[in-house]
């Protein structure tokens, strides 16, 4: 059976990017990239074969290696183009986690070549990968919420700036890119993917540059105050939110804070014609019957839907839950591992190439300069 030989770049969401490919049968994990060899030793050693696995901290070195047919790139945002264009031009498939860039003209450069090239590229997006977000994304393609016109998609922290990689707090970096990147993606997905048009947005940073709002990598739960030497490097938001208009008159309201005194949470909000939605618990709001085609699609994603009342009620407000709908997040990263293979050896079309990071990279860094001007920033040109 002909399997992937695919390298990992990044020892932090590198690992679990890692597994999830390490356990694809069709895929095999055979060889490390950073600068930290005793991580890449550490890692190693929990994947199969570890005494086979090739570790480098010379990325131009990994690129020429003719045992490689992919590259799976988790380094810091401002590393992401130059380190996939290398890539592109040895000729290896690309998987990217997010966000694709730290600018939109560099995640166009990126995007240009992978298409020229013709090779395999994806982004790697935990959070519409998930059950939640495929199943009501898979009832709006059913047309079950009518036309949706409009979302809000949210993820707070209370105490959660990283304080493991001055990538994340420099230039290019932040709390949108690093995590409003998660609900601006899935929410655009679930409303069908419409052109966006403007965005408006307000962004700042209040607690990362006074060295408040971090948190250690092992140790989530903790709040940690961050040396100055590392807090004295903030150059990004630790908190940004807008309004997105899109095509059709849709829109989408959108917030990320790194840290707050709010309680941390992600969420996204669907308003459609017919039907609406919540994303945690996944909920479904509608005036009953409920549609046959709710039931039958929740049974590929191993749910049931469930009402207070019968879900065949006329007329009366539902609130439709779905037992065995719950995030399971290595079955998140299995299903993006499990796609980029069938892309590579089926042919799969892919559905979350870099061209849909281009997209939402434009909406992150129109809202943040709509931030830094005070104007509305259009994105139609």
């Amino acid at each position: 059976m002909k399997k992937v030989r695919v390298a990992i770049v990044g020892m932090g969401i590198g690992r679990v990017n890692g597994r999830a490919l390490a356990s694809n049968p069709r895929a095999e994990v055979v060889a490390l990239c950073d600068l930290v060899e005793e991580s890449m030793t550490e890692f190693a050693a929990r994947l199969p074969q570890p005494d086979e696995i090739r570790l480098y901290t010379d990325f131009d070195e990994l690129c020429r290696s003719r045992e490689i047919d992919a590259i799976f790139i988790g380094a810091p945002n401002q590393l992401h183009v130059p380190m996939g264009l290398k890539a592109i031009a040895h000729d290896k498939h690309v998987l990217v986690t997010k966000p694709l860039a730290d600018s939109v003209e560099a995640a166009e450069r990126l995007v240009e070549a992978a298409e020229a090239a013709g090779v395999v590229n994806m982004m790697s997006l935990s959070t519409r990968y998930s059950a939640e977000v495929q199943y009501l994304g898979t009832l709006a393609r059913l047309g079950t919420f009518g036309e949706l016109y409009y979302a809000r998609a949210r993820s707070i922290r209370r105490n959660g700036i990283p304080d493991w990689n001055t990538g994340f707090i420099r230039k290019g970096g932040g709390a949108f890119r690093d995590m409003g990147v998660h609900v601006l993606d899935s929410a655009w997905w679930m409303l069908g993917m419409p052109r966006p048009l403007s965005v408006t947005g307000v962004a700042g940073a209040k607690f990362g540059p006074r060295g408040l709002g971090f948190f250690e990598r092992e140790a989530p739960e903790e709040v940690v105050s961050a040396p100055e030497s590392y807090y004295g490097q903030f150059a990004a938001d630790d908190y940004a939110g807008g309004f997105i208009r899109f095509e059709e008159g849709r829109a989408l309201q959108v917030e990320s804070f790194w840290a707050s005194h709010q309680p941390a949470g992600l969420q996204i909000e669907l308003f459609g014609e017919e039907a609406g939605a919540q994303l945690r618990p996944p909920t479904l709001y509608t005036n009953g019957p409920v549609p046959a085609a709710v039931a039958d699609a929740a049974k590929e994603f191993g749910a049931k839907p469930q009402a207070g009342r019968g879900l065949k009620d006329e007329g009366r407000p539902l609130d439709i839950t779905f037992d065995g709908l719950t995030r399971d997040r290595s079955k998140d990263w299995n299903a993006i591992a499990d796609h980029f293979i069938a892309c590579i050896l089926d042919g799969v079309p892919c559905d979350a190439p870099l061209r849909h990071g281009l997209i939402v990279q434009a909406m992150m860094e129109g809202l943040l300069r709509s931030a830094e001007t005070g104007e509305e920033v259009r994105l139609d040109g």
